[in-house]
């Protein structure tokens, strides 16, 4: 698995591999940090990728951590916040 890959596990056990988008901390929901992410092959209805987050709190003793779903409506507006404001700097990259 490369670097920028994670594997998510949905509630059925099925096994997602997935890009890594990107990563931020936040510390406005406690000293969280938080994972955008792409099931890499599926698509939408229009073909357009597929976007999901999940909170992520590292494993002080081991190298790995452990996702959490975002629970919050505060909390989602914040990680959409951050997508939009990436999505436009890149769209800003382009032209």
């Amino acid at each position: 698995m490369e670097e920028n890959q994670i594997t998510i596990v949905d509630e059925k056990g099925n096994e997602h591999l997935c890009e890594i988008i990107f990563t931020f901390d936040a510390e406005k929901f406690g000293k969280k940090s938080y994972v955008v992410f792409s099931p890499i092959g599926e698509v939408d209805e229009d073909g357009d990728p597929i976007y999901d987050a999940m909170a992520f709190e590292q494993n002080e003793e081991e190298s790995g951590g452990t996702l959490l779903p975002i629970e919050s409506e505060e909390e989602w507006e914040m990680v959409q916040e951050m997508f939009n404001t990436l999505a436009e700097e890149e769209e800003g990259e382009e032209e």
